[in-house]
């Protein structure tokens, strides 16, 4: 979604822009900018030609049929079935991309971006696409930006035998980059402490999203959450904090997506729920649109994910900040310097059910709740719209293109 909407808003601004998918097909609740664009590196191809020579000589018409949408999709779906062990070893094959029986993908990549004309600059999404970097800059000579939004999270979930060597492999190809950039403070720092790197390194440009169709509405009556339905955003500490409420007027409406092994994790939640006799407090809402999401954020009254992991910064907070809803979130990782600048909602001690529990039922009984929940949008539109992280992005992009 972010990369989305700043190539969008930058070809607004006058530039010309192009979002590439990688690995699968883009999953968004809104226009993709570029439908026309190809998915490069296509996860089953990349798999296929990294294991067996016979797929790395096969003419390239049968490639394109490994990277059907359709089919990629259906793959994602059971990514569960990949190994944590497969993961590492195609994790570090990308990362070490010389190295990989990859070269045909990466011949396809930089083939299409010259025959589309030559970029002036190339921004990876993600630290895990590092590997790309000296190709890129020897082949095209381009400068190449790279950005971190959560893979801390991702390589520390790996086998040992892979993760440090993953680690250690990220730390040196980040630095063949003309520009890093995290999106908070947080991750900055936690990055650079990981990676190695210096202080300051990594620019800070915090996401934005266009605020179009997100009003701030009366105000709901709902406990809120909207995120990945997994264990590492917190659903499962919101479920026993919405336990301990054990109020039977309350709502609680999580919506979201659910990957590969998810399903069986809610399924638990709900038995939970449904033991504790509040199944039928409880509503569930997969796979929402850009209009359902919106209209979803502006039917509750508290807003809360209360992430276990790290979080680089939290999309699904600023929606909810667009929306005017007041928010609990952990008093960890990227939130502090969002919703503690913004005077929005109330910080948590991460992991305590208990305190989440009641800092809930604390902003919904304040009188002063709509005046916390217009804090976090009037901070949006301040510092979190899609305008000003693409105005960020132009700066960045000006000073390594003029190096």
């Amino acid at each position: 979604m972010r990369d989305n909407a700043l190539a969008k808003e930058l070809i607004a601004m006058g530039h010309e822009a192009h979002l590439v998918p990688m690995y699968l097909p883009l999953q968004l609740d809104e226009i993709r900018v570029d439908e026309a664009t190809p998915v490069f590196f296509g996860g089953i191809n990349v798999y296929l030609q990294e294991k067996y020579e016979l797929f790395r000589r096969l003419p390239r018409w049968i490639d394109r049929l490994f990277n059907g949408r359709g089919l990629l999709r259906a793959v994602a779906k059971r990514s569960h079935l990949t190994s944590a062990g497969e993961q590492g070893e195609m994790t570090c094959s990308m990362l070490r991309l010389e190295e990989s029986h990859l070269g045909k993908e990466v011949d396809k990549l930089i083939e299409w971006l010259e025959r589309d004309g030559k970029p002036d600059v190339m921004v990876l999404s993600n630290g895990l696409l590092a590997g790309l970097i000296r190709e890129l800059k020897a082949r095209l000579e381009v400068p190449v930006v790279c950005t971190f939004q959560g893979e801390d999270s991702f390589l520390d979930g790996l086998p040992d035998q892979w993760r440090d060597d993953a680690w250690e492999e990220m730390a040196r190809r980040v630095r063949d980059a003309d520009a890093l950039v995290s999106p908070s403070r947080f991750y900055a720092d936690m990055m650079e402490e990981r990676l190695g790197l210096a202080a300051g390194e990594i620019e800070v440009i915090p996401n934005g999203i266009d605020l179009s169709g997100y009003d701030v509405e009366a105000g709901g009556d709902r406990i809120g959450y909207l995120a990945r339905m997994s264990h590492g955003k917190g659903l499962g500490l919101l479920v026993d904090a919405f336990i301990h409420l054990n109020d039977r007027s309350l709502k609680l409406a999580v919506a979201g997506t659910m990957g590969g092994g998810d399903a069986v994790y809610v399924a638990d939640l709900k038995g939970k729920l449904e033991k504790a006799g509040l199944d039928e407090c409880v509503e569930w809402y997969p796979d929402l649109d850009r209009t359902e999401k919106v209209k979803f954020l502006q039917s509750l009254a508290v807003f809360s994910v209360p992430a276990t992991s790290p979080e680089a910064f939290g999309l699904y907070l600023i929606e909810a900040m667009a929306c005017g809803v007041p928010v609990v979130m952990p008093d960890a990782s990227a939130f502090p310097e969002m919703v503690g600048s913004a005077g929005c909602g109330v910080l948590v001690e991460s992991g305590s059910a208990k305190k989440l529990a009641e800092a809930i039922r604390g902003v919904l009984d304040d009188p002063n709740r709509r005046a916390m929940g217009e804090k976090g949008r009037r901070a949006v539109e301040d510092r979190y719209h899609v305008g000003a992280m693409a105005t960020g992005f132009e700066k960045m992009f000006g000073k390594v293109v003029s190096k």
